[in-house]
């Protein structure tokens, strides 16, 4: 037997031992909050295992399961949205194959980032000035000493 018969025969072995799920017609999972929990670690190590940081930092916010095999990714701003929109296809895909699921929708939540009040503070000056007024000593060393906040 030459060669190339050899690995068409290994070959067809090979084929015959592989093992096909085929699930029966009618019959679905419906995805559900613990299905998805269970899940969960091996749909974080497929996105880490692929080096997609952005994909991971939406993967670690809350995600919920909805009725009907909802699924609500929550992000914060419009570039958390952007890129969970650009991974949905890929997600979708993944809990199918995954959890058995027929029927997988992704829902982007956004939520703003709450404001605390305080004021933001960029230079150098405002940082003093803030600081200042919460240790009033601070006055008192800047006077002595001629500290100035900008250089």
């Amino acid at each position: 037997m030459d060669d190339k018969a050899r690995l068409t025969e290994e070959a067809a072995v090979r084929k015959s031992q592989e093992k096909i799920e085929v699930k029966p017609i009618g019959t679905s999972v419906p995805l559900t909050q613990q299905l998805f929990d269970s899940h969960f670690v091996s749909i974080r190590e497929h996105f880490k295992k692929s080096d997609k940081n952005f994909e991971l930092a939406i993967l670690d916010q809350e995600i919920r399961v909805l009725a009907g095999g909802e699924v609500v990714l929550e992000v914060v701003g419009h570039m958390q949205e952007e890129i969970a929109g650009k991974m949905k296809s890929e997600l979708v895909g993944l809990i199918r194959q995954l959890t058995g699921a027929d029927r997988v929708l992704i829902t982007v939540e956004v939520k703003e980032e709450v404001e605390s009040g305080a004021p933001k503070l960029y230079t150098n000056t405002d940082k003093f000035n803030y600081l200042r007024e919460k240790h009033p000593a601070l006055a008192e060393l800047q006077r002595k000493f001629g500290l100035e906040a900008d250089f």
